[in-house]
């Protein structure tokens, strides 16, 4: 599993995917799908996102209705800003449509 913080249009959302990574069109495909086309990612280490959203993470795992491929974690900007350190960020994945 990987957890990245999404910036796109509307502002950053905490997301997890089983990808291998965030370049990968399947991942890509999920995300235009869902209207996003233009986006970069930031992966984020996935035990730490397990410590600081704790049951929240446990909920959203346990979740039915959403594939793992694509699960959405956090789409508050202020909480997502406020959970994780600049310095803690991995390097930009990049995409835009040609």
């Amino acid at each position: 599993m990987k957890a990245g913080i999404l910036f796109s249009g509307t502002g950053p959302i905490l997301v997890l995917t089983t990808h291998d990574t965030f370049a990968d069109p399947g991942f890509i495909k999920k995300l235009e799908a869902k209207g996003i086309q233009k986006f970069l990612v930031f992966e984020v280490p996935e035990d730490e996102v397990k410590k600081r959203y704790g049951k929240h993470f446990n909920v959203v795992m346990g979740d039915l209705y959403q594939e793992d491929d694509l699960r959405v974690l956090d789409y508050n900007g202020h909480n997502i800003f406020h959970n994780f350190r600049l310095s803690e960020l991995g390097p930009p994945v990049y995409h835009e449509p040609d």
